[in-house]
This record gives structure tokens, sequence and C-alpha cells, in this order.
């Protein structure tokens, strides 16, 4: 386990909002770009999308799952030939809310930490500097900061508990994940 420290000043940003809207089968990003989604699956424990990835140079396809209670969004990518990442999992930590006059939208709000996961050999958390920018610049409440660390710490103590497996650690909280198969589409 580790965790990223750096030197250098750290880019500071309003946090990301995105939205969800499992009604019109949309992916609203933190640019404004609405993506269509391939499929949405709602659960007791949170929500999950699969969707293509439109002009990025590193990944092309897109599964998340949106999982409140533990206030992470849990990521995994196709990438390109010769793109492939050294983590399995990337999780964001992240406010997750569902809208009370339209419960078929979903909004995520980034709490800047995120940790990646590599299956079986660690666990790292990383962007620590920018959630504390983000505080000393007041984009993001003391009380918000505080609920992200205890979030990442949760998680990583169980991931870490679990032989740095999320899956398993996700299952033994009573969320059972699921993913896509790979299809043509994603591996071609």
């Amino acid at each position: 386990m580790s965790v990223e420290t750096t030197t250098a000043a750290p880019h500071i940003h309003a946090p990301k909002i995105e939205l969800f809207d499992t009604r019109t089968m949309t992916n609203t990003d933190p640019k404004g770009f609405r993506r269509t989604v391939d499929e949405y699956r709602r659960e007791e424990f949170g929500l999950y999308l699969a969707r293509e990835v439109v002009d990025h140079h590193r990944f092309r396809y897109l599964e998340s799952w949106l999982l409140p209670e533990h206030r992470i969004r849990l990521s995994r990518w196709t990438w390109w030939p010769g793109e492939e990442a050294d983590y399995d999992f990337y999780l964001d930590v992240a406010e997750i809310t569902r809208s009370p006059e339209d419960p078929a939208r979903w909004r995520t709000r980034d709490c800047y930490l995120d940790i990646l996961v590599r299956t079986g050999r660690g666990v790292e958390v990383v962007d620590s500097d920018e959630l504390i920018a983000a505080v000393r610049a007041d984009l993001l409440s003391a009380d918000s900061a505080e609920r992200a660390m205890t979030a990442a710490h949760h998680a990583v103590g169980g991931i870490a508990a679990h032989g740095y497996d999320v899956t398993a650690w996700l299952a033994s909280t009573g969320v059972t994940i699921t993913w896509r198969e790979p299809t043509d589409s994603a591996d071609s």
C-alpha cells in the first residue's frame, strides 16, 4: 500500500459533477458532454453503467458502479492496445445522490481522492494533494473532506483485509457486483 506525495502544487479545479440519466440512457460528463450509455443496471446498493468512451487516446470503454453507501464510484476500462494501466480498478471517492424529484437521475460530485487497486498486489491512494488544495481554496468543505477521508480509509482497509480484492471486500459488505463480458465493440 502506498500514498502518493508530490512537491509540485496540484492543479486546483472545482469538484467534478457528473450526471447519469437511466431514462434517457445518457451520462453527462464533467465537461458537459452527453454520452450514450449502453447499459444501466439498478441494484438495491447502487447503479451500474457501461458505455463507449469517445475520443480518448488511452481507453475506449468504461464500466462503473456508483455505490452511495460506500461513497465510491468503482470503474474499470477497456484500454487501447499498448495503453494498458498498471492497476485493475479505479475508485473515485464521491458524493452520490439520486434526484428526489426524478429517481431516474443520479449525480456524482467527485471528492478528489482516488484509489488504484492492483488485484492481489496492493492499493494506492492518489490525489490527496488535490483534496487539501480544494479545502484551502474553499472548493470543498471541511465536512465533505472528512467524509471523503473516512470513505477512502474504509475502502483501503477493506480492500487490504480481503487480499487486495475489491470484489471480495464489497461482497463482505453485501454488495455483489458483476461486469459485462467483453464484446466485439469493446475488444476490436
